[in-house]
């Protein structure tokens, strides 16, 4: 069997994960990096083994070796970037979000429904272990229908400033950079409806935060704290068109005594937590079960999701399975930020 012959577009931060993965799946010959800087490119290459350092991206996609490629980069490349790679004829797996805007995420799927070729939305929780496990009780109707969900991810202190907190690279703050992950989760375990309303909020009264000392947090490579044009904190309730509802809250820094991350999904039949660790509500016997599954990773672990992430997209890849991250769940996701974003500046519900 011929292996697949993957390139990696940007290599921030996150591109780490990716390249580690792809070196670690026998399946997958890690084929080349390109990054707008050459230099940078050229050293991690050398770290994972890639063979070729592109100097642009029209000498990447010139190279009809390459079967599929993972975008990495500023948010605002994303929809050129995903759209080039298929009309090249490329498989694609492409980091969260899918684009800057919805209408720019329908003009994706669009063309990735016209070449026909795997695309996969970064959505790494859904291959998390504890996910997993949940799903399977989930698709064994334990927990019934779900009709109430609600998600938090919030950082105390945490802009990490860079692209990240400019808006014109990022199209948002906390919401689009950590709430894609815990409404997408939200979302897909619900059974992913299809959204009705949404009336959100984003608040920035806090900056950047620079002057804290004492306590360290991630800083994007090209960390400036004198730049921050995004939300401290959003939060939302969005309302599906089978009556469920999804209320999330997420920020970068807040006047919290602690980090805190919290997924609850309830149902008819029972209930779950998914976060800060695995456990499954339901009733025998006119008695409530709290039940607490015995697995290594009760939690979110991101290396292994990671890994498991890319050997799910190498598979489709290779034997043309459906993916469980398709592009059309990466474009509803969109809707919903976008809608988030819209309510918020109009100071009403958005209503589809």
């Amino acid at each position: 069997m011929n292996k697949l012959k993957v390139c990696v577009i940007g290599t921030g931060s996150i591109s780490d994960y990716h390249l580690g993965s792809y070196m670690k799946n026998p399946a997958v010959e890690l084929y080349g990096v390109y990054d707008a800087s050459i230099e940078r490119g050229k050293a991690k290459a050398s770290q994972f083994g890639a063979t070729h350092v592109f100097s642009s991206k029209e000498e990447l996609f010139a190279d009809k070796n390459i079967d599929a490629v993972s975008i990495c980069t500023w948010n605002n490349t994303h929809a050129e970037l995903a759209i080039l790679a298929l009309e090249n004829d490329l498989h694609v797996l492409i980091e969260k979000p899918l684009s800057m805007t919805y209408a720019e995420a329908l003009n994706i799927q669009k063309v990735a429904q016209k070449h026909q070729k795997i695309f996969q939305v970064g959505y790494v929780r859904r291959f998390a272990t504890n996910t997993k496990v949940l799903k399977s009780f989930i698709d064994d109707n334990k927990l019934g229908d779900i009709y109430y969900a609600k998600a938090s991810c919030l950082r105390r202190l945490g802009n990490p400033g860079g692209w990240f907190a400019e808006i014109d690279k990022s199209g948002g703050g906390p919401l689009i950079d950590l709430g894609v992950h815990v409404i997408d989760i939200c979302w897909y375990l619900m059974g992913k409806p299809k959204v009705k309303r949404i009336t959100g909020h984003t608040y920035n009264q806090l900056g950047n935060r620079s002057h804290v000392e004492n306590l360290s947090f991630y800083k994007a490579a090209d960390y400036d704290a004198t730049k921050n044009t995004v939300e401290d904190l959003a939060n939302a309730l969005i309302t599906f068109d089978n009556g469920a509802s999804l209320m999330v809250d997420v920020s970068y820094t807040l006047h919290a005594m602690k980090d805190e991350i919290s997924i609850k999904l309830y149902g008819t039949n029972g209930g779950a937590e998914l976060e800060p660790e695995l456990k499954i509500v339901s009733e025998e016997h006119n008695t409530i079960l709290n039940i607490h599954p015995q697995i290594n990773d009760l939690t979110f672990d991101f290396a292994k999701a990671f890994q498991n992430e890319i050997n799910a997209f190498v598979d489709c890849c290779l034997h043309q399975y459906d993916s469980v991250a398709p592009v059309e769940d990466g474009v509803e996701i969109m809707k919903i930020l976008e809608g988030i974003y819209i309510s918020a500046t109009e100071g009403k519900e958005v209503v589809y």
